[in-house]
């Protein structure tokens, strides 16, 4: 790696002292010992040799040579992850240094003792001696390889498991100008965010990390370097079950391998023809040295010369064929395992065709119902604030009932083909479960007294109050379900239970109960109604309405979380949900968070926003809003003109359409970015299964604003990036 070349040159530098002519000066041989113990991984006899040094320069009084070496003990206990052992000499080492004129191996030790902490995790004390050596290497004036020990400190961080400081560090490093020196650096960066990405799961994000690691690679040499990222993208798209693509990036990788293996083959090769000229030139010399004195001697030591000559040569021939015989065998099993591939993949095409038509169809249809739908809301919105006639408003609110409708039964279209296509991703954040029990027993109190229901809620004390899980999911499951409760009792109960059923260590199992005294679900429909679009029974969905996917939502939602959903019911009598979730325990103290202010009409007037939407019907509609707050509003209805107008005019907002015609919405935002870093751009979406929050946000963007806009949270995200 390029900081492992800056270690070598601050070594070389140190070294110099003990470079003298005399071919047996100790600390020198130390020095050879010690690299060649490492380079065959004997650490303890590394360790022998580098106290000898240690000893030698302590007793010849060289200060300098002292601390180099106290330095490099340091850093072999740190690769062997003995951290207390590490930061014992690094510290030695910058107190050696003190006393004399620094270098930049005293920027290595503090810096050295930053990553050590920082893979033991005291990130505070790290950042302390990080400082410490950055202002010593600009007193040095050495400002060239400043990045690299920013990947090191990065590299700490991830091997610590501290992901997202990791990520945010090599962001930073990716983010810096283009330069001869730092492009390795660059690379490597950009490939280990493409495996944080995909250790989170966050595979979109991970493939475009990797791809701008490669098109980095593509201006390098560097094979090794190569070869792993491409191996990187074969598992991506093996992962994406794309085996056609994984196949043909996992073979270019192999054939990178073989190259690479061929050349290392031909430089031993020729290292050990150039050994045994050397052996050949002084048994030659040994032979002319002994045929003066004694010709039997001679004749002796020249016959086994040749014994050991044959030997070689036979040694030679038999690893060349050995690694022949190997490259055939590879070769046969490549070929083998391109027709297994090819063979999975008519099968999997052959299994899952119905399926991928029901998902593509079904996504189409919500997708292109999003853009009229946002018209509907849209143009309903404006009317309602238009002060309506009284015998206007009656229409006008069920028309917005209609619409709400409308988007509901999308949004659940879109979440089960989500889920279905493997598209939903798992949280793993702290969250309070009683707190958030409580906030929906509070949204849902209208609904129960509506219905003139008793709403009880029943919460464990034992269970711990920060848990790691995914809220958001887990919301979505308990609001469907109680609201299912609600929806089909009236003057009854409805239950909501909460127990602690297991705890071990850092997990808990919490059982959940919703019990509600309603209509109750026929036997014969007890396993139907997880099903898409059913409700039991006709009559059920012409009297209390509903799209009849709550409960497939919530089946699927519970499975991804890793449990199982039970049903007990009897006509008349009511209904039982149950089902239990697995939980890590936080043991910190859970952070509270200020609840976000809401906008004003004064943060939103007078800002001039520049709207790229090639819909005229839902130009109309945002101009209108956005005028409605004071806001001066100017529309392009396709991306290219909008670049051109942006090198010559400045906003305050940009909002943006991701489906133009011509150049899409997020290859605008990539070209609008090269050359205006700072204007907020806002992307106007009707998400699709191939879309998603992360993925868009990588291209450059800053918020995303879904089809069809609720006018509150429209104007809440515009309204956070103005003062």
């Amino acid at each position: 790696m390029k900081y492992h070349f800056f270690i070598v040159v601050c070594l070389l530098n140190s070294f110099l002292y003990s470079q003298t002519k005399k071919s047996t000066d100790s600390v020198s041989y130390y020095n050879k010992m010690v690299d060649s113990n490492l380079n065959n991984k004997k650490y303890d006899q590394a360790v022998f040799y580098t106290k000898k040094s240690i000893d030698f320069s302590e007793s010849t009084h060289r200060n300098e040579n002292l601390a180099n070496q106290t330095f490099k003990l340091g850093k072999i206990y740190y690769n062997q992850k003995k951290y207390e052992e590490a930061l014992k000499n690094f510290h030695k080492s910058v107190s050696l240094f003190d006393n004399i004129k620094p270098t930049c191996t005293k920027v290595l030790a503090l810096h050295y003792i930053g990553v050590a902490n920082t893979a033991q995790g005291d990130y505070e004390t790290a950042e302390i001696y990080y400082k410490k050596a950055e202002d010593l290497l600009n007193q040095l004036k050495i400002t060239d390889h400043a990045e690299v020990l920013n990947y090191q400190k990065a590299m700490a961080l991830k091997t610590n498991k501290n992901l997202a400081l990791a990520a945010k560090s090599f962001r930073e490093i990716t983010k810096k100008p283009d330069n001869p020196s730092l492009i390795k650096t660059k690379i490597d960066s950009y490939y280990q965010l493409g495996l944080i990405e995909t250790q989170l799961k966050r595979n979109d994000s991970a493939i475009i990390y990797f791809d701008n690691a490669l098109d980095y690679n593509a201006k390098t040499s560097n094979l090794a370097q190569k070869s792993k990222i491409i191996l990187a993208i074969s598992q991506y798209y093996k992962q994406k079950k794309n085996y056609d693509l994984a196949y043909s990036y996992l073979d270019e990788h192999y054939q990178i391998e073989n190259y690479v293996l061929k050349l290392k083959n031909a430089k031993l090769d020729f290292n050990e023809f150039e050994k045994f000229k050397k052996n050949q030139t002084i048994n030659n010399t040994i032979k002319r040295e002994s045929e003066e004195k004694i010709q039997l001697k001679t004749y002796r030591y020249s016959k086994l010369v040749s014994i050991l000559a044959i030997a070689l040569i036979s040694i030679l021939s038999l690893l060349s064929l050995a690694l022949y015989k190997n490259n055939i065998i590879r070769n046969q099993n490549n070929l083998l395992l391109r027709e297994k591939n090819k063979e999975l993949i008519l099968a999997k095409n052959k299994a899952e065709k119905a399926s991928k038509a029901r998902s593509e169809f079904l996504s189409t249809v919500s997708h292109e119902l999003r853009t009229p739908l946002n018209a509907i809301n849209g143009i309903t919105h404006l009317l309602l604030e238009d002060n309506p006639k009284k015998r206007q408003l009656k229409y006008l609110e069920s028309l917005k009932f209609s619409g709400n409708y409308l988007t509901t039964f999308i949004n659940e279209i879109l979440e089960i083909n989500k889920i279905d296509s493997t598209k939903v991703e798992v949280e793993n954040i702290s969250f309070n479960l009683k707190e958030l029990l409580f906030n929906i027993q509070s949204s849902l109190k209208e609904l129960a007294t509506a219905n003139k229901n008793y709403f009880n809620l029943e919460i464990d004390e034992a269970i711990p109050d920060n848990l790691i899980g995914d809220p958001t999911k887990l919301s979505q499951i308990i609001l469907n379900l109680i609201n299912n409760a609600l929806k089909f009792t009236q003057n009854g109960h409805v239950n909501v239970i909460a127990k602690l059923y297991a705890e071990e260590e850092d997990n808990a199992t919490v059982y959940f109960e919703i019990v509600d005294t309603g209509i109750g679900i026929p036997e014969d429909k007890l396993q139907s109604v997880f099903e898409s679009f059913s409700q039991g029974s006709i009559e059920v969905n012409r009297k209390y309405g509903g799209t009849g996917l709550g409960l497939t939502i919530v089946k699927k939602l519970i499975e991804l979380l890793g449990g199982e959903i039970k049903l007990k019911s009897e006509v008349g009598k009511g209904s039982t949900f149950t089902f239990k979730l697995n939980f890590k325990i936080n043991k910190e103290p859970l952070e509270v968070l200020e609840e976000a202010k809401p906008y004003s009409d004064k943060q939103l007037q007078n800002k001039s926003i520049l709207l790229i939407e090639d819909n005229k019907i839902n130009q109309m509609i945002t101009r209108k809003m956005l005028e409605n707050k004071a806001i001066q509003c100017e529309i392009i209805d396709n991306g290219e003109d909008a670049v051109e107008l942006l090198k010559v005019k400045r906003f305050d907002m940009i909002l943006m359409d991701v489906h133009l015609p011509g150049i899409n919405g997020t290859t605008a935002t990539k070209l609008i970015r090269e050359f205006d870093k700072t204007t907020p751009i806002i992307a106007l979406t009707a998400i699709s299964l191939d879309e998603n929050r992360d993925m868009l946000l990588s291209f450059g963007m800053n918020d995303v604003i879904t089809k069809p806009f609720v006018p509150d949270e429209f104007y809440s995200t515009i309204a956070q990036f103005f003062d």
